[in-house]
């Protein structure tokens, strides 16, 4: 039962990676203007790009910080490990 949830999720995961389609994420203004720009000798396209790579490493990194908060100050520190020395039987 467990290798079966296993190899569904990682078929689930499989297909979410590798069904990509291209999208035309910008409004027709914002395109047309861009390609304008490009077209005749412009910068903007390499600010635009950049602009986008501003906005999409803004959250991870927002996570990464708040993940760092939590792990140092949650984590316990020298806490003994006692077990007992018998055996333990589960039926």
């Amino acid at each position: 039962m467990k290798s079966s949830k296993f190899f569904l999720s990682i078929l689930a995961l499989g297909l979410l990676v590798f069904a990509c389609v291209d999208a035309n994420a910008q409004c027709a203004m914002c395109s047309a203007t861009v390609e304008t720009n490009n077209a005749n000798g412009g910068n903007a396209t390499g600010g635009l790009n950049s602009g986008i790579m501003y906005l999409l490493a803004a959250p991870y990194l927002a996570v990464a910080i708040v993940g760092y908060i939590w792990y140092k100050k949650y984590r316990k520190k020298n806490i003994p490990m006692e077990m007992r020395q018998e055996k333990l039987h589960l039926n």
